[in-house]
C-alpha cells in the first residue's frame, strides 16, 4: 500500500515537473510565437512526421523479433508489432519511459523464461540508443570538419565530445567486466555474451545495424518534418546534428515521455541552428503530439484485449 501510495505521488511530481517546465518554457521562449506556429501547421508535413514514427514503431518492433530470437524467444511479425504498440503507448503515458517495456518482457517471458525475455528487451533498445549514438558522431564528426554548415559553439562542443567518449568506453567496459575473474566477472560474462550472440553475431549484425540506423533516420526526419510543419524549417545537417541531443534528453526519467525536457533542448539548440526559440518549442511540441498520435493503435489493441471474452477453461 505505502509503495502504490509513494509510486503515484512520484507520478504526480513528473508530471508537474513537465508541466512547470512546459509553463516556464512558454513565458522565456516566445510561448506567443510558437502557438502562432503550431496554429498555422501544415497537416501535409504533420502527416509525414506520423509516417516517420508509425515506421520506427514496426521496425523497432522487427528489431526486438531479430533481438529475442537467439534467446530462444520466437515471436511472429504480428506478435512483435502488437506487443510493441502497447509498450509503446504505456512508456507514452507514464513517467519513466521503460514501464511498457517491462510489460512486453513480462508478457514474452513463456518461451525461455523473464530473465531472456528481460535481456531481448534491453538488448533491443540498446541497440536502438548504439543506432542514435552512431548517428550523432558522425554528424558531429561531419559538420566540425566540413566548413560553411553548422557551426558548433564552443560551450556545446566539450559536453558532446564528453557524451561520445562516454558512450565508446560503454562496450569496452562491457568485454572487461566480462572477463574479470571473481563475482562481478560471473555475473557480468553471461550478459554480455548474451547481448554479443543478440546484437554482434555474424548473422544479425548486419540487419541490427539495418534496423537501429533505419528507426534512428526514422525519428531525426519525424522531427525534422515537425519543424518544417510550424514554419521553423532545419538544414538537414541540423537535423542530423542537433536533433539526436534533443532526442536523448527523452531518456532521463523526470517526466512524463520526455515533455518539458525534449522542449528545453530544443529551445537551446534551434537557435545555435539559426532558428528561434520559439520555432524550437513548437517543433518539440508538434513532435511529442505526432509521438502520441502514433502510439494510438496501442490504445486500440489494449482496448480489444480487455473486451476479448475469456473463454471457459
Amino acid at each position: 500500500m505505502r509503495r502504490r501510495v509513494w509510486g503515484g505521488v512520484l507520478r504526480l511530481g513528473q508530471a508537474a515537473l513537465a508541466v512547470g517546465l512546459l509553463a516556464l518554457l512558454w513565458r522565456v521562449a516566445g510561448g506567443a510565437e510558437a502557438a502562432r506556429s503550431l496554429a498555422g501547421a501544415d497537416m501535409l508535413w504533420l502527416a509525414a512526421a506520423l509516417g516517420a514514427l508509425s515506421v520506427q514503431t514496426i521496425l523497432s518492433a522487427l528489431r526486438w523479433r531479430l533481438t529475442a530470437a537467439p534467446l530462444g524467444i520466437h515471436l511472429s511479425v504480428a506478435e512483435a508489432v502488437q506487443e510493441y504498440y502497447l509498450s509503446q503507448v504505456v512508456n507514452q503515458s507514464l513517467p519513466g519511459g521503460v514501464i511498457g517495456d517491462a510489460g512486453r518482457a513480462i508478457r514474452a517471458r513463456g518461451q525461455a523464461g523473464l530473465l531472456a525475455s528481460g535481456q531481448a528487451v534491453v538488448f533491443e533498445r540498446l541497440a536502438g540508443q548504439m543506432g542514435l549514438f552512431a548517428v550523432t558522431a558522425l554528424a558531429f564528426g561531419l559538420t566540425l570538419a566540413v566548413p560553411g554548415g553548422v557551426v558548433w559553439p564552443g560551450w556545446l562542443i566539450a559536453p558532446v565530445v564528453l557524451f561520445l567518449v562516454c558512450g565508446l568506453m560503454v562496450p569496452v567496459c562491457g568485454a572487461m567486466l566480462a572477463r574479470m575473474r571473481g563475482r562481478i566477472g560471473r555475473a557480468v560474462a553471461p550478459v554480455w555474451q548474451g547481448m554479443v550472440r543478440c546484437l554482434f553475431a555474424p548473422g544479425v549484425i548486419g540487419p541490427q545495424i539495418g534496423l537501429s540506423l533505419a528507426t534512428t533516420l526514422c525519428n531525426l526526419a519525424a522531427f525534422g518534418f515537425c519543424a518544417q510543419a510550424v514554419g521553423h524549417p532545419l538544414p538537414v545537417a541540423a537535423v542530423a546534428a542537433f536533433v539526436p541531443l534533443i532526442l536523448l534528453t527523452m531518456l532521463v526519467p523526470l517526466t512524463i515521455g520526455g515533455w518539458g525536457l525534449r522542449e528545453g533542448a530544443a529551445v537551446v539548440l534551434f537557435p545555435v541552428a539559426g532558428v528561434s526559440a520559439g520555432g524550437g518549442l513548437a517543433a518539440s511540441v508538434a513532435f511529442g503530439l505526432m509521438l502520441l498520435v502514433s502510439v494510438l493503435p496501442g490504445a486500440a489493441i489494449l482496448l480489444m484485449r480487455r473486451r476479448a471474452p475469456v473463454l471457459p477453461g
